[in-house]
């Protein structure tokens, strides 16, 4: 699994920018992750990303409910790709839930451990009770978890360093994301080297700002790249997915 394409999920139930069709949602969902996928993406990640502004803490059933419908429909579509879920800002105990109920392979966590300062205001991490949900659930979902994170900063003080072993050991995530400031940033090269020679052992992912141009060098370092913005029309990441962009940057790496 070396490329995750994202499908950005419109207005949920509940969220401002709701327009009213559960349908159309569906369909606009499964129309980026068939592109993704016909273009040569290994994995699909699904994210309410157009439920914002975020909640720091736990979502509405709504979300969780509409979330869940769109996540067993793409799988239906294409039950050959691996899917994750994430929920923002940051409900890994829902996203968790929603894994488990479509058959889902890995969820992104935020903020896994620590907090943060994010434009939600502060946000804090619930590795205790992701980690009990799965282990009562019974199930193998990976928990790919972000150090430092996006659109946010630590609350604390802390370096790269010390936050990837404290992910991996006392947070006992199974992967880790590097990513830039903020969606479709730059991830620093020097960020990824630091956090593999922390912790050289765990898979690395990059989080954003993955193009074509950058693909080949980050991979040899990280493990994985996550694609969004790159692979929408235009370089727009409210726009659709187009497939010849995912096959340009298929064909770089």
């Amino acid at each position: 699994m070396r490329l995750i394409g994202m499908v950005h999920v419109g207005p949920l139930p509940g969220s401002p920018r709701w327009e009213g069709s559960i349908e159309r949602l569906i369909a606009s969902a499964l129309d980026d992750a068939r592109a993704l996928v016909e273009g040569g993406m290994d994995a699909l990640l699904l994210e309410n990303y157009g439920d914002a502004p975020f909640t720091p803490g736990r979502v509405e059933p709504a979300t969780v409910a509409g979330l869940a419908v769109v996540a067993r429909e793409i799988r239906r579509a294409l039950p050959q790709a691996p899917l994750g879920i994430n929920v923002l800002k940051n409900d890994a105990r829902a996203a968790l839930a929603i894994a488990c109920a479509v058959g889902a392979r890995f969820i992104r966590v935020n903020v896994h451990a620590g907090a943060v300062l994010a434009d939600q205001g502060i946000v804090h991490s619930d590795a205790y009770g992701t980690l009990r949900d799965r282990r009562l659930l019974g199930v193998d979902i990976a928990i790919f978890a972000d150090v430092g994170g996006k659109h946010a900063v630590p609350l604390a003080p802390i370096d790269l360093e010390q936050h990837a072993r404290d992910l991996t050991h006392r947070g006992l995530a199974d992967g880790l994301v590097v990513s830039g400031q903020a969606t479709g940033a730059v991830t620093p090269i020097d960020d990824l080297k630091r956090v593999r020679s922390a912790v050289p052992d765990v898979p690395l992912l990059v989080g954003s700002g993955v193009t074509p141009e950058t693909a080949a060098e980050l991979l040899s370092v990280a493990d994985a790249l996550i694609v969004g913005t790159a692979v929408k029309r235009d370089g727009d990441v409210t726009a659709p997915v187009d497939i010849e962009r995912v096959r340009r940057l298929v064909a770089a790496v």
